[in-house]
């Protein structure tokens, strides 16, 4: 008989700790590319992070959680922004799929198993955090403001030396904390 996954009090503190980081990383100021009318930020860098050491649940709640606060008003995107008026922006799509996205890479990761595998690290975050979240994002992005695929995919062009660097550092911390951590993901 199948049970229900139930969270422990270890699962809730791992969930609110990776959406502080993904707040922690709205510190860093949004760079403008003058071509999108979504900034860059470090703060997909947290998605990312969130799915290479929590697994698929756990890395979605915990940006579902960071985006629930994002929604009440605490200004924890990059640039201060905060409140329900961040979801009618361009940068929609980005947001929405954050948790998607971090659910992505830790689901893939957990197919995986332990021992984390950097070069497969880099993979599911490129899957998940750059293929899964750009899908969300231009198309939120094409939605809000009624530009074309084209010129939307022109626009997030400059977004992915930022997000392939990203993809790499996350792999490479995430196996630091599994080396650290041994038991996040089962073994093969």
């Amino acid at each position: 008989m199948a049970t229900a996954h139930r969270s422990t009090s270890r699962d809730l503190a791992l969930i609110a700790v990776f959406a502080a980081i993904t707040a922690a990383l709205g510190l860093l100021p949004p760079i403008s590319t003058g071509l999108s009318p979504v900034p860059i930020t470090a703060q997909s860098l947290g998605v990312m992070l969130a799915g290479a050491v929590l697994g698929g649940r756990r890395a979605a709640l915990s940006q579902v959680l960071f985006l629930a606060l994002v929604a009440i008003g605490l200004p924890l995107l990059s640039g201060g922004r905060g409140g329900l008026g961040v979801f009618a922006g361009a940068s929609v799509g980005f947001l929405l799929g954050w948790a998607v996205a971090a659910g992505v890479i830790g689901w893939l990761t957990e197919r995986r198993g332990a021992p984390y595998s950097v070069p497969f690290g880099i993979s599911f975050n490129v899957i998940g955090g750059i293929v899964v979240l750009y899908a969300f994002g231009i198309v939120g992005m094409m939605l809000r403001t009624k530009m074309s695929l084209p010129a939307t995919l022109t626009a997030n062009a400059p977004f992915l030396i930022g997000d392939s660097i990203k993809a790499v550092l996350a792999a490479l911390v995430a196996a630091g904390v599994h080396r650290a951590y041994p038991g996040l993901l089962r073994q093969r």
